[in-house]
């Protein structure tokens, strides 16, 4: 059976650290998703706080007052801001993919919801957070899987974990791949086409090897116009915003859309079709056809 599929990946800027907004935001673009159609929208990685960029900075002043309201402002899976973002799917006739920081106790973690149309949640971790990311985040308890959906099967992995051959084996046989970075920033001389080209080259090798549909969102980071500096050379400069993109690769490892301008939020919209019977490959007209 052929499932015709309209996917959105979300290119935009999360409300740092304020977890109200933040709610809003999504629920915001859950109901934009809809109106344009989709039947399935994906956020970047920890979109809900926002990702943790002051690790990159070595004050540890910083990393203290920063953890605590990253803490305060993390998500629980089963609290009011989760149930209304469930609602809003439900509502909206949608799937959602959503990445949040979910605080757990004192332990966050690196996560992912699938919330159904039905607006059942389901939660998985990032199994493997790198070295500075384990300041903020412990290891993760609920292990990737693949989701059972009348869209196919849907998997969903997290930004360093695409790394890691075991975590691609948890993965098997899906049919629709959601690769939720967080996007970057720019550190000291790093330029903007080289940190793209990570979050780039990981979906198009990743589309090509599994032979899956992958849908990548990513956040716009950290703030618009955001920078920091060195306080001991204020000439040199940190930390910025960096561009990144969203992209919605098919199994050839080619673009199903043209991307959205880099540093520009919105959503990306691609249609593509989900064979029952068999990996489905591009024509090459942004649709997906059966083998």
């Amino acid at each position: 059976m052929a499932i015709r599929v309209r996917a959105a990946a979300v290119q935009a800027e999360p409300t740092w650290l304020h977890l109200p907004d933040g709610v809003a935001q999504t629920i915001g673009l859950i109901e934009d998703a809809a109106v344009g159609g989709a039947q399935l929208i994906a956020f970047p990685e920890a979109f809900l706080p926002g990702y943790p960029w002051w690790l990159w900075l070595n004050s540890v002043d910083w990393g203290t007052e920063f953890r605590s309201r990253y803490l305060a402002n993390a998500m629980t899976r089963d609290g009011a801001e989760m149930r209304a973002i469930a609602d809003a799917a439900r509502w909206a006739g949608v799937h959602v993919v959503l990445g949040f920081a979910e605080r757990a106790g004192a332990e966050i973690y690196l996560a992912q919801a699938m919330i159904g149309p039905d607006g059942r949640i389901l939660v998985s971790h990032r199994q493997s957070p790198t070295s500075l990311e384990r300041e903020v985040f412990a290891d993760g308890i609920a292990p990737p899987a693949v989701h059972h959906t009348e869209l196919g099967r849907i998997g969903v992995l997290g930004g360093t974990d695409h790394l890691c051959p075991e975590r691609r084996v948890d993965l098997w046989r899906e049919q629709v791949h959601v690769a939720a970075f967080s996007g970057f920033t720019v550190y000291h001389d790093v330029d903007d086409d080289s940190t793209i080209a990570v979050n780039s080259t990981v979906g198009e090798q990743y589309a090509r090897d599994s032979r899956t549909v992958v849908i990548a969102p990513t956040a716009l980071v950290p703030m618009t116009g955001w920078s920091v500096v060195d306080a001991r050379s204020p000439e040199h400069l940190m930390l910025s915003g960096g561009g990144e993109v969203a992209r919605i690769i098919g199994p050839d490892g080619r673009d199903l859309v043209r991307p959205l301008p880099p540093g520009r939020p919105g959503l990306l919209f691609a249609d593509f079709v989900v064979d029952e019977s068999a990996n489905p490959w591009t024509d090459g007209q942004g649709y997906m056809r059966a083998c």
